[in-house]
């Protein structure tokens, strides 16, 4: 293992790396399966169940993981600059962990409202039968103090937001949430631990869909929550057990060795979007608007700039005079761009944003269909000419 002083990037390819037993070791730690740990005397599974019962990150049955899991969970918390990683079979169960783990009946929680949309389709219903308030916030407008409850306890968003990429000034509000002694979670999914550390703005609890870009080849579901704060920590495991959530050992070995290349391949995505957000900008007489904080005229771009080390490889662009059939046959017209809800991975992909959830968003207010691009790593010569074509074949 490197010092700490060592930068990010160099921390992030060496955590979790396998120790070496008689002078050697594999680059890689090995998959380790198993649901039932033996033990070499009873006296070692009573000291071990005694070191987990008091939060320590070791395996008592094969639920809690192994080898694997815990070197995954040493990237990640290198990524998020975290003592505690939990791993979920899902970036939306990894959400769930959350707000179950931190909320009971009574309690109130304020919710951005252009969070990742199934907080409002699944997990509000969910929690509202078990007797929590919901409330939602626009992030534009600055801490949501006139909304702020006696009996709030939670205050979740996501910088940037989903679809449209609202970039909002976290420091405020954690400092908001911690003056008011509410706790503050953020959906770090975007920024994937590499561009965007929330714990160090203040948040105090972190959630990454590890499908994303982590896994980066769209081929595992996972998710992680991640934190600092040794109490919360506590709080969010015993509720991980209560909820039997596990990862598999082979999800586990994708998902760090994803990883191990996040960098170059988040780097690349980055400079591929932001090619095809300029492009994009030429287009005004069939584009209304350009989604992408790296864009200089992007109302959250200096804050972008504030806070984050690069951005990704999602562009969303509005319409001008379209229906949304018009937007649906321009997304068919594509070549490169295969059609999915998911991104993260080395594809590109083009989605027709749902208008139910962009009316859920109170950073943009048009009517005009939006296109969400997730820009792979092909050659972005090859993607603009794809979109061109597209344009001219449909919209021209």
């Amino acid at each position: 293992m490197p010092a700490r002083d060592d930068g990010l990037l160099t921390r992030v390819l060496h955590a979790g790396s396998p120790p070496f037993e008689n002078g050697a070791a594999p680059v890689n730690v090995p998959v380790v399966r198993t649901s039932t740990v033996r033990f070499e005397q009873n006296a070692d599974r009573i000291a071990l169940h005694r070191r987990r019962e008091a939060g320590e990150a070791v395996s008592t049955y094969g639920r809690h993981g192994m080898a694997t899991h815990r070197a995954l969970e040493a990237a990640i918390g290198e990524l998020e600059g975290a003592s505690r990683v939990l791993l979920a079979p899902s970036g939306l169960s990894a959400v769930s962990l959350v707000f179950i783990a931190l909320l009971s009946p009574s309690d109130h929680v304020l919710v951005q409202d252009s969070v990742y949309g199934p907080v409002r389709e699944r997990i509000e219903p969910l929690l509202k039968r078990l007797g929590v308030s919901f409330t939602y916030f626009n992030a534009s407008n600055g801490v949501p103090a006139a909304l702020l409850q006696p009996t709030t306890r939670l205050i979740y968003a996501e910088s940037p937001s989903s679809f449209l990429y609202e970039v909002i000034d976290l420091p405020a509000l954690a400092a908001f949430a911690h003056e008011h002694g509410v706790l503050l979670a953020a959906d770090n999914t975007w920024g994937a631990g590499l561009l965007y550390q929330p714990l160090a703005l203040g948040a105090d609890i972190s959630v990454q869909a590890i499908t994303k870009y982590p896994g980066g080849h769209s081929d595992l579901m996972q998710g992680a929550v991640s934190t600092a704060n040794p109490a919360l920590g506590r709080r969010l495991l015993d509720t991980h057990d209560a909820l039997g959530l596990s990862v598999g050992a082979d999800d586990a070995y994708l998902a760090l060795r994803g990883i191990r290349s996040l960098a170059v391949r988040l780097a690349q995505h980055g400079r591929n979007a932001l090619e095809v957000a300029r492009y994009l900008q030429t287009e005004g007489d069939v584009i209304a608007r350009v989604f992408y904080p790296a864009l200089a005229d992007d109302p959250g771009h200096g804050l972008w700039q504030r806070d984050f080390k690069g951005a990704n490889g999602l562009v969303s662009f509005a319409l001008r005079r379209a229906q949304a059939a018009e937007a649906s046959a321009f997304v068919d017209a594509l070549r490169l761009f295969g059609i999915g809800a998911s991104w993260g991975g080395y594809e590109s992909l083009a989605l027709v944003a749902p208008s139910s959830r962009i009316r859920e968003h109170s950073y943009w207010r048009g009517a005009e269909p939006v296109v969400r691009l997730h820009v792979g790593l092909e050659d972005p010569a090859d993607l603009i000419a794809d979109l061109g074509q597209a344009f001219r074949r449909v919209l021209k």
